[in-house]
């Protein structure tokens, strides 16, 4: 019997048992602070409206957070059904897909929402670094830092390929040039600016560093790992 691994279980339980709690009062602490914001879209939401809901900034952290508990079932499902051939990694892989997902489409949804002028302003661009981090403000800039922040914490998680600050530096910066060229290719009255794709390059690249203890090593499936090797001849 191994003791010691029967003598780690319960401190790593409890760990796990303190960091959940940590992340649920969290959570509700950060419904309480927005709660009016977030309720003054919740009866367009709730009716199915387009308008005042998913065009808002309001209605689409409103949505993201009601489908929380739907993105923890998918990733619950992906786990169960992936634990015969990926063991103990199953639960994290599946936590990584599906927060890729669920945590980088609403912001990208918010940076391409149109202004007054879409359509019709013609499309602006502004290549000079760090010109525009002046106008952001405090507020713009942690909200670049969180387009990609949830992309940069999961990516390396599920992809060994992406474990490192430099391969996700450039994950950010080519998602950020993709987002950065649809908005000027649709005029959708924004503005195309270096420092968005910087901003939101290193808040990938944080986010990461903030997973770094749950990398992915190798780049070999679990379930390869577990397969015997070939008896050799002779």
């Amino acid at each position: 019997m191994n003791h010691n691994a029967s003598l780690s279980a319960p401190p790593r339980r409890a760990r796990r048992i303190v960091l959940l709690g940590l992340a649920i009062l969290g959570a509700a602490s950060a419904l309480f602070v927005l709660r009016r914001p977030l309720m003054m879209s919740a009866p367009r939401c709730m009716a199915g409206r387009w308008h005042g809901c998913l065009d808002t900034f309001n209605g689409v952290v409103l949505m993201t957070l009601v489908t929380l508990p739907l993105a923890v079932l998918v990733a619950w499902a992906l786990a169960r059904r992936r634990r015969a051939a990926a063991g103990t990694s199953a639960w994290r892989m599946s936590l990584a897909e599906v927060g890729m997902v669920h945590g980088t489409v609403p912001f990208v949804w918010m940076t391409m929402m149109p202004g007054g002028g879409a359509g019709i302003v013609p499309a602006r661009v502004s290549l000079v670094p760090l010109r525009d981090l002046v106008t952001m403000g405090p507020l713009g800039i942690g909200g670049n830092l969180l387009v990609l922040a949830a992309l940069g914490f999961f990516a390396p998680m599920r992809f060994a390929a992406l474990a490192s600050v430099p391969r996700l530096l450039l994950l950010g910066a080519a998602c950020s040039v993709l987002v950065e060229t649809a908005q000027y290719v649709l005029q959708l009255d924004r503005v195309s600016s270096v420092d968005d794709v910087l901003v939101n390059a290193a808040g990938a690249a944080l986010a990461g560093l903030a997973s770094r203890r749950w990398w992915r090593t190798t780049a070999q499936a679990p379930s390869e790992r577990l397969r015997p090797a070939p008896a050799t001849a002779g």
